[in-house]
């Protein structure tokens, strides 16, 4: 027992320390947003500035228009998040269980396609884009949700419809059922922590994306919420105070998404872990 406690303590440690030194950045920022704009910044580190200025949380919506951008990007997730997983959803479960000739390999190149970084295709996706008459769009942000946006999506999918019992799937067949109320019906319920994972994901990815909609937004009143921090770094480019007040509005919904969610996120993506089917 001396030997258990002395290790779970030690864990407990190191747990502490790597989170300690994760939430450090964050006080900063709180404590730097809260500084007096125009005061020097310290030589050490003030936890609790004195005096707290509040109101730089308000003057950033009186610099830029931050309601405006924040509302486009939920605008943006709305329609993202959904479309997102019902398209990887259903390639996951195409992948899964119709019978396609080349399904390993289909597997293995949807695996491979996760090497490819993502800045060699946003050349070809802004030249695509600008053919097809999307530029200075919100539809445009949205079109990559068509394809499930990333590779992981659809493995992730197709990891959680393989943990169903094959069994189950025949009985629906000699029921009459269909391939699209199978996936409905049994894919879907049974997915229910890819769903949440995705979801969760889906919105981090959308909420965060900066590099697109910097390439295809053209007029101020469609910029998102990282578009609108860098207008205001652009303008305040020296008032740190300011751009942490502006960058902590930006993070709000990312980290209340997944403070509320934390507890099913990792629990229903452990339930998905691939696992040898019965």
């Amino acid at each position: 027992m001396g030997s258990r406690a002395i290790g779970r303590a030690f864990w407990t440690a190191v747990v502490a320390v790597v989170c300690a030194l994760f939430l450090l950045p964050l006080a900063w920022a709180i404590s730097t947003s809260l500084r007096a704009t125009g005061a020097p910044l310290p030589r050490q580190m003030e936890w609790w500035p004195s005096p707290v200025v509040w109101r730089n949380y308000q003057t950033v919506f009186e610099i830029i228009d931050a309601a405006r951008f924040a509302l486009n990007s939920v605008i943006v997730v709305s329609v993202a998040v959904p479309v997102t997983v019902i398209f990887a959803s259903l390639a996951g479960f195409a992948m899964s269980q119709l019978p396609l000739r080349y399904r390993g390999r289909l597997v293995a190149f949807s695996a491979l396609c996760l090497m490819v970084p993502l800045t060699a295709i946003w050349i070809p996706r802004f030249l695509l884009f600008k053919e097809a008459g999307l530029m200075n769009r919100r539809g445009a942000l949205m079109v990559p949700a068509l394809m499930g946006t990333s590779p992981f999506f659809v493995l992730l999918f197709l990891w959680a419809f393989l943990t169903v019992p094959k069994e189950v799937y025949d009985a629906a067949r000699l029921d009459g059922a269909g391939a699209y109320r199978i996936w409905a019906g049994i894919g879907l319920p049974q997915a229910r922590g890819a769903i949440g994972t995705v979801a969760v994901l889906a919105f981090v990815h959308y909420w965060n994306s900066f590099v697109e909609p910097l390439l295809l937004m053209r007029t101020a009143d469609k910029f998102t919420a990282s578009l609108g921090l860098r207008m205001l770094y652009s303008l305040e480019s020296t008032n740190w105070p300011i751009i942490m007040a502006g960058a902590l509005l930006t993070v709000i919904p990312v980290v209340a998404v997944f403070v509320l969610a934390q507890h099913a996120f990792l629990r229903e993506l452990r339930s998905v872990a691939p696992s040898d089917r019965q």
